[in-house]
């Protein structure tokens, strides 16, 4: 049979094992403080690390940035300058052309008005020489042309018979 536990001896153990219940917390708790401070300690060296590591590297970019700050806003500066000196001589230039090639056009329309005005003046030279020439070699052919008729017939003493090819044989004195 069991015994007979009284208020005072449950209260008793019941309070005991809440104790030892807040004692094994306290013993995980501590535990887990240990651990928490092992690893913060760890974090902060590998962090004093990086730190260490980097610090260098910043000073050095930073000093980099700083000595190239002022020549790289000069190149932009210059940069922007030639950009804007290149629009004013493309203008320029553009301009220049456009002028070049008007006055180029008008050239070449007086050239081409001086040739055909020159080609039409030889056109009508060469039609004039041709009648001037043409006209008194034709009278001139048509002299020679009738003196050589002349001096032909009076070589020829005896005129060339006529061709008798109407007339039939003993038809002499028929006239119709």
């Amino acid at each position: 049979m069991m015994p007979k536990i009284d208020n005072q001896t449950l209260e008793l153990a019941l309070f005991v094992l809440v104790a030892l219940a807040m004692l094994v917390q306290a013993i995980a708790l501590l535990a887990t403080f240990f651990v928490m401070r092992k690893a913060t300690r760890s974090m902060t060296g590998k962090i004093e690390e990086m730190h260490a590591a980097a610090m260098p590297l910043i000073a050095t970019s930073r000093n980099l940035i700083t000595k190239l700050a002022p020549r790289i806003e000069s190149a932009s500066e210059d940069v922007a300058a030639i950009a804007h000196s290149l629009r004013a001589k493309t203008a320029d230039i553009e301009t220049a052309a456009s002028e070049i090639a008007a006055r180029a056009r008008t050239q070449a329309n007086r050239l081409d008005a001086i040739l055909t005005n020159f080609f039409d003046a030889m056109d009508r030279a060469g039609g004039l020489l041709a009648d001037c020439i043409n006209k008194p070699m034709r009278q001139l052919s048509a002299l020679l042309a009738a003196a050589k008729a002349v001096i032909e017939s009076l070589q020829t003493s005896v005129p060339a018979q006529r061709s008798r090819s109407n007339h039939a044989p003993g038809d002499g004195d028929m006239f119709i």
